[in-house]
């Protein structure tokens, strides 16, 4: 018997990469992940275009491999994901080192651009293919899984931020059918998932084809879902504020898989600004829409991201951003300073100073830390329901996740993987809660 070669896997950015990189791994038959490169007969980066210098990172990284290419030739490194797409052939011009590039549509040619790669050739594939890539990927392995997974279900963006560049390396929007998601779904719930996240660059847009052969929107496909008998909780991410439809908002409420947390990211708070980010939404429409959702499940979590210094902001126009934190009340946020994308509008206007921006981000996190600080510690005493996941760090001590999205450790007590225990917390600490199991939910 053949003895597997060894993969492994760097994955940068999103919960799409993640789910990508599963993919990849899947259909690289003959090889078996390993955790550290220095094992490894196959590197790969997969690779995120959203945070500031990205590519840069993603060279100093292949940097450090050089050692290893020097002392085992037939190692091949390939890089994937939105870089390989920005960048493509220049990345081997830079980094000799690498063997292939394959960009987040093309990954479906993985396994023919690694035998091309292990035959000595150099391959490169960033196209955008008319075949959908989902259909040519290899099924699954009906190996064990843990409790949660992703599932993308829609990719690419029509909606051209002036700040970001996945229209450019992912696409215009595509929605799978509704069938496939489905069979995937009950794949992984048939593996021991019993939590499935659903993906999208804008996955609120989702418009798959359906089994009725309608097209479907994403509360369509979530009451699916819901159908399938051992599947437990449904989330979705990320979601925009335009395409929050009064079906996903009873969705909210009507649906008892569905979680009551929301990522919906409002970016500023100031009408100018988001008019500039070419967000096609206003802070009265933003919060209306939180107002509608919170009547329809008044203990939703909220979550949201935000950049701060965007070309041209003010003082007051900041002032907007902090003013909307203050309406809306989130749980949980990212924050983030602008940092220009190469090819995108905004990269070409006048830029902020690196002082303003770190004084604002400073501000805007204090707040969105005291907001979060509130929530979690208004959560002591409540019941909740834990998605038990994994041990935690201490021996005897499990962790997991409420409905609602905080990481909660307890003690063990015979509980594993996959269970659904109802619980009562007793402490909130800076990034997670304790809790005592009171039995399973």
């Amino acid at each position: 018997m053949t003895e597997a070669k060894k993969l492994f896997i760097k994955t940068y950015g999103c919960q799409m990469n993640v789910y990508d990189s599963e993919r990849m791994e899947e259909s690289l038959q003959g090889y078996e992940r390993t955790d550290t490169p220095e094992d490894a007969d196959l590197i790969l980066l997969n690779t995120c275009h959203i945070r500031e210098k990205a590519a840069e990172k993603v060279y100093s990284e292949l940097g450090r491999f050089k050692h290893l290419k020097a002392e085992r030739p037939d190692l091949r490194i390939g890089v994937a994901g939105c870089v390989a797409q920005a960048e493509g052939a220049e990345i081997m011009r830079r980094q000799p080192l690498v063997d292939l590039v394959v960009g987040p549509q093309s990954y479906h040619r993985l396994p023919q651009l690694e035998a091309r790669a292990r035959a000595g050739e150099k391959a490169l594939d960033t196209d955008f293919p008319e075949e959908d890539k989902f259909e040519k990927l290899k099924r699954r392995p009906k190996a064990k899984r843990g409790p949660t997974a992703f599932l993308t279900v829609q990719e690419g963006c029509d909606k051209f931020c002036a700040f970001c560049v996945v229209p450019y390396t992912r696409g215009a929007e595509v929605s799978r059918p509704a069938t496939r998601i489905l069979e995937e779904a009950r794949d992984l719930v048939e593996r021991g998932v019993r939590e499935i996240t659903l993906l999208g660059q804008n996955v609120n847009a989702y418009h798959g084809q359906g089994a009725d052969g309608r097209e479907w929107s994403l509360a369509r496909l979530i009451w699916a879902l819901s159908e399938i008998d051992g599947l437990a909780r449904i989330r979705f991410t990320t979601s925009h504020p335009n395409d929050m439809d009064e079906d996903l908002i009873e969705a909210h409420g009507s649906c008892s898989k569905l979680m009551p947390y929301l990522h919906l990211p409002v970016q500023a708070g100031s009408d100018k600004i988001l008019k500039r980010m070419n967000r096609s939404h206003t802070a009265e429409s933003y919060l209306k829409l939180i107002d509608r959702l919170r009547a329809a499940r008044p203990d939703l979590h909220l979550s949201g991201d935000f950049i701060v210094g965007f070309p041209e902001e003010t003082e007051e126009d900041f002032q907007a951003t902090m003013d909307i934190v203050r309406a809306a009340g989130y749980g949980s946020a990212f924050s983030f300073k602008y940092s220009t994308r190469p090819g995108t509008p905004a990269a070409e206007r006048d830029q902020l100073s690196e002082e303003v921006k770190d004084d604002r981000l400073r501000r805007l996190q204090a707040l969105l830390t005291e907001q979060q600080r509130a929530v979690q510690d208004s959560m002591v005493g409540r019941e909740v329901s834990v998605l038990v996941e994994k041990p935690g760090r201490f021996e005897g001590q499990m962790v997991g996740k409420s409905e609602y999205l905080h990481a909660v450790h307890f003690d063990a007590a015979g509980h594993v993987p996959g269970d659904l225990v109802r619980m009562r917390i007793t402490a909130s600490g800076p990034n997670s809660l304790s809790g005592e199991a009171l039995q399973l939910a």
